[in-house]
């Protein structure tokens, strides 16, 4: 993924939860995925599908059960 399609995904994303601490950023050495976190807290991972000229883009958050509340 190319810095334009972060900041586009990163945008889409503050403004989707309104939330304006969401980051997207690079992940080392993968091209085909970003890092997306609130503040310094890594939340999940946004996947980048190509398929038939088509472009589409996955979010992947995984949920502790030791951070959900009692």
């Amino acid at each position: 993924m190319d810095k334009t399609e972060i900041k586009r995904i990163e945008s889409y994303l503050r403004d989707k939860f309104k939330l304006p601490s969401i980051t997207v950023r690079a992940r080392p050495q993968k091209d085909d995925s970003a890092e997306v976190n609130i503040g310094d807290e890594f939340i999940g991972v946004i996947f980048k599908d190509e398929e038939e000229g088509e472009v589409s883009y996955a979010f992947n958050m995984a949920i502790l059960d030791i951070d959900l509340p009692d």
